[in-house]
């Protein structure tokens, strides 16, 4: 499955780009940017406009975890991440708020260490996102998947990170489910025939 991630982009160009990828996508992510710049009424917006779409609304929670994710939640998306180094407190009251509410929290690794991936099972979290950051992928050592080991057997996973029908391969070991494919969509002069391409090239693995 695909989920377009959208960020560094204004309300406009965000809009335009998911009706362009809409047939070919699964889930659609504000990113923590637009979030930033628009707040939760960018979330509103798209559920009204996209009814029929899993939204995932980027807040990188690290604190405050009730709040945040019902903050998300309650706006209408179906998923909010929360960044997997903060505090098992703030985990655990995430995932708490997002059952209340029959939704979903997806844990994003983003320099977790490995020692730290068991823990997070005993926490409950059932989704996770092996995520390269933006920061470190132009750099050797921050783009690749490797150090995550293998995760799909005890999580569901997405991957996040410079993910383009080349580099599809490179996240092979981890199984995942999902992949977030931001720029390689959002800053192509096409993003319909973008989101078409992974669409193929995911489902030949």
């Amino acid at each position: 499955m695909i989920q377009v991630a959208l960020d560094r982009l204004t309300k406009e160009e965000c809009i335009s780009i998911t009706e362009q990828t809409y047939d070919h996508i699964d889930y659609i992510e504000i990113g923590t940017g637009v979030i930033k710049e628009y707040g939760m009424d960018i979330i509103r917006d798209f559920r009204k406009r996209f009814p029929d779409k899993k939204i995932v609304a980027d807040m990188k929670t690290c604190d405050a975890g009730k709040h945040e994710t019902r903050q998300a939640l309650e706006a209408g998306s179906d998923i909010t991440t929360v960044m997997g180094l903060s505090h098992d407190q703030t985990i655990l009251d995430s995932i708490q708020v997002a059952e209340e509410l029959y939704k979903n929290v997806l844990v994003d690794l983003l320099e977790v260490p490995v020692e730290r991936f068991a823990r997070l099972k005993e926490l409950g979290v059932e989704l996770v996102s092996a995520h390269i950051g933006k920061d470190t992928q132009d750099h050797s050592e921050g783009n690749s998947f490797e150090h995550y080991g293998s995760l799909s057997d005890d999580f569901t996973v997405f991957v996040a990170g410079g993910i383009s029908p080349k580099s599809v391969q490179q996240s092979e070991k981890l199984k995942p489910d999902v992949f977030i494919v931001g720029g390689y969509i959002t800053n192509a002069s096409n993003p319909g025939e973008a989101s078409r391409t992974m669409k193929e090239v995911i489902s030949k693995r």
